[in-house]
């Protein structure tokens, strides 16, 4: 049984693409981006960091990349963060902090696909 139940049913209902959905169920979320990344995957995260470039400024994926998504309130763990190597934020007007986790997901791909 997956740790969260729920996940597979919201994808029949809510997948929209009529293809399969593509989940991968991660046991060691952190042996697994280790051992990606040293593979040659390239390891994008979404979050509010000095070091982070500007979605604007972020080129397209030109190969294999994960893109680590942070929990709405706590952001991506700390010992994940060193795991990445690119950090990205969306800059935001006014007075909002922070997008919904999938807004931001969404922004991030479209734009590692070149589509943005």
């Amino acid at each position: 049984m997956p740790r969260f139940p729920w996940v597979p049913e919201a994808l029949r209902r809510g997948n929209t693409l009529r293809r399969p959905a593509c989940v991968h169920w991660v046991h060691d979320p952190l042996g697994w981006l280790t051992r990606e990344r040293a593979a040659g995957t390239a390891v994008v995260g979404v979050e509010l960091a000095d070091e982070a470039v500007r979605l604007a400024d972020l080129p397209p994926a030109r190969g294999r990349a994960i893109v680590v998504l942070g929990h709405e309130q706590q952001g991506i763990p700390p010992e994940a963060l060193d795991l990445l190597d690119t950090v990205v934020e969306i800059p935001m007007v006014g007075m909002g902090a922070s997008l919904n986790v999938a807004v931001a997901g969404s922004l991030v791909l479209y734009k590692m696909a070149g589509l943005l």
